[in-house]
């Protein structure tokens, strides 16, 4: 639970005639991280000719699927770990693919045909009142003529620009903003009167090939002809669902054939190919290993297996990462693995981030009722209860949580939708703490002593990451190490005996502070010398001195800026509050035209804005909070992702 599954580096040597039942063997599982083998291959490989066979096949059964709208399914429960030749599905999904291909290429030219019969039918639209037969303006030796819109404004440009040549300029229908025009001329001042047309905007309409007569009669025609080529698509589709209906099994199965052969071919290619064995490389979580190995040793009684336990101290970059799986920390894996994924040998703060970021969501949020909301809400996505919250139900758990939390310090605030001194049953709600908006100093002081203590517990987690890598250098003197915590601490220290908290004299945080700066201050010398790095300076002492001095004030000022980032905590408390009286002073506004209606209506509306809008609010602050200020204490991720080989898809996503 604090630390990724520990790993097992796993190395097999096989003989070549059991390659495919222990390939089977390690797909099957889902448990075998595979590695490239590092072992030249000898004599010739045809395993990447057939992988990429497997695939292009792969992709041509999914084209035809998705012509058809057929799903994978699921996985058969026999017989779909096995390989297939590529010369025996091949005939049956070409078969396929000529039904599918004759059906979709005459759904094709229609639905073309449909869309030029739309068009030339929106191009007539606008003449259906002219009375002229739209087939002598096509192809006149020797009359030019342009039907169109033109601006109205233009109109009086195009004529200016056509005052030199003789034409004719009818308004065929008038419009206040593009009335219909005609434009002609002589075939020997075409290109004059095109180009006046073009500059005064005149958009020609296009006038549909091979029909003749007035546009109300063409017009009338190309009603025909589009009812009849909905008429022919709908026959087209209904023609492919029953397609898709008889082939939808087959289908299924052929996928899952070629799919299952295109991934053992993979894992194969990547396998080191001796004369006669293969050597097979990879990671397997230690748990798994020994059910692992007994099925291995069924599929191949003359295999050989090597382990390596890998240690988690050290420098493991190389190790896989496979999180352990837990159904309530779900949510907060996602939000760590958003951030960056833990490395092999440090600690996994999902069960830290599970517990600090509901308490500081619920701290800036507190209020009973608007709590409940907030884990109605979060239940119904989790569960997905409502279709319009499904896509986001991997949230679901995550707010449900936090709202709860939420109602656990509108209890302590003594707040339910915003109401404060409320009388709930016959029963008087109190605090039980304290109401921010009425101790607004106190809760800031609480909210940087809470701040404090979560840096001073990241500071503690970064000291044992860096133990378990065996980082000394950066233990002792990083600046989220033994010296930076050193100095974190003093200054702590000496401002809280300042204001006279503490019963201790301000000098041992003085002196405390003044040689963990100068450990923090040299730090890049001091891990050098403790690493061993030659030399400890690069560059001249003076340019490094300044850019120490530099350094130093930048941690300094982290730190400050980092405890101070929690007041934020208390101050959304208090503007939660404030927010709320907000509400209820527009609502009394309300009330005094519109009654206790009107009142009621402005109290549901501001609740729910307060929900939705500062719900988000918040819930940004506090991932803030969690990412930049704890996790930068001790949280450097960049783990390996854990991919196990796996047949179905849906493993190899894990």
């Amino acid at each position: 639970m604090f630390f990724p599954k520990e790993m097992t580096e796993l190395e097999l040597i096989i003989p070549a005639k059991d390659l495919l039942a222990v390939t089977r063997v390690l797909s099957g599982h889902g448990v075998f991280h595979q590695t490239d083998s590092n072992y030249p291959g000898a004599g010739p490989n045809t395993w990447p000719e057939k992988a990429a066979a497997y695939a292009s096949l792969e992709r041509r059964i999914q084209l035809v699927m998705q012509a058809l709208s057929v799903d994978e399914g699921q996985p058969p429960r026999s017989d779909y770990d096995a390989m297939v030749e590529v010369e025996t599905v091949r005939p049956a999904v070409e078969q396929i693919e000529d039904e599918v291909k004759k059906i979709t290429d005459q759904l094709a030219g229609e639905r073309k045909r449909l869309e030029q019969l739309e068009s030339a039918l929106h191009h007539l639209e606008p003449v259906e009142e002219v009375n002229l037969d739209v087939s002598q303006l096509r192809h006149s030796r020797y009359l030019f003529s342009m039907l169109g819109q033109i601006p109205t404004a233009n109109v009086d440009r195009l004529q200016t620009s056509l005052a030199r040549v003789p034409y004719v300029f009818l308004t065929l229908r008038s419009d206040a903003q593009k009335p219909v025009v005609w434009l002609a001329g002589t075939q020997s001042n075409a290109d004059v009167l095109e180009r006046a047309a073009r500059s005064a905007y005149l958009n020609p309409l296009a006038l549909p090939e091979g029909y003749r007569g007035t546009p109300a009669q063409i017009i009338k025609t190309l009603h025909g002809e589009i009812d009849d080529a909905h008429r022919k698509i709908a026959e087209l589709q209904v023609s492919l669902e029953k397609l898709a209906e008889s082939r939808q099994q087959k289908l299924r199965g052929l996928l899952w054939q070629v799919h299952t052969s295109r991934v053992l071919a993979d894992a194969i290619v990547r396998f080191g190919q001796l004369r006669y064995t293969y050597v097979i490389t990879g990671w397997v979580p230690t748990d798994d290993l020994e059910n692992l190995a007994q099925h291995l040793k069924s599929a191949s009684k003359e295999i050989l297996i090597e382990t390596l336990p890998t240690k988690r101290s050290g420098h493991n970059s190389n190790v896989p990462v496979a999180l352990q799986q837990s159904k309530f920390l779900k949510p907060f894996q996602m939000l760590v693995n958003t951030y960056a994924r833990p490395r092999y040998g440090e600690l996994d703060p999902t069960l830290l981030i599970a517990i600090t970021f509901p308490i500081l969501f619920g701290a800036m949020f507190g209020d009973i009722g608007q709590g409940l909301v907030l884990a109605l809400l979060g239940w119904l996505m989790a569960g997905k209860k409502v279709k319009a919250l499904s896509s986001m139900s991997s949230l679901g758990g995550l707010i449900a949580i936090c709202g709860l939390l939420a109602t656990f310090f509108g209890f302590l605030y003594g707040s339910i939708f915003g109401f404060e001194d409320a009388r709930i049953f016959g029963i008087e709600l109190k605090p039980l703490w304290i109401s921010p908006i009425h101790h607004i100093l106190d809760i800031l002081m609480v909210a940087v002593a809470a701040g404090v203590v979560l840096l001073i517990i990241g500071f503690l987690v970064g000291i044992f990451n860096y133990v378990m890598s065996q980082n000394w250098g950066h233990l002792l003197f990083g600046h989220n190490g033994i010296a930076g915590f050193l100095l974190y601490l003093s200054l702590i220290g000496f401002g809280v005996s300042a204001f006279g908290l503490l019963p201790v004299s301000s000098t041992i945080f003085v002196v405390l502070a003044i040689v963990s700066a100068l450990a923090v201050m040299f730090s890049e010398v001091l891990i050098h010398l403790v690493e061993g790095h030659r030399p400890l300076i690069d560059g001249g002492f003076g340019t490094y001195l300044i850019q120490a001095g530099v350094e130093l004030f930048e941690v300094v000022i982290s730190f400050l800026s980092n405890t101070l980032s929690y007041v934020r905590v208390g101050a959304f408390a208090v503007a939660h509050g404030g927010l709320s009286a907000a509400i209820f002073i527009l609502a009394e506004l309300a009330a005094g035209g519109l009654g206790a209606f009107g009142y009621w209506l402005v109290v549901i509306i501001g609740n729910l804005f307060i929900v939705g809008f500062e719900g988000l609010i918040v819930g940004i602050q506090t991932m803030r909070l969690s990412y930049y200020e704890f996790f930068g204490k001790f949280f450097t991720g960049g783990g390996m992702r854990f991919e196990p080989l796996a047949l179905t898809p849906a493993k190899e996503e894990q």
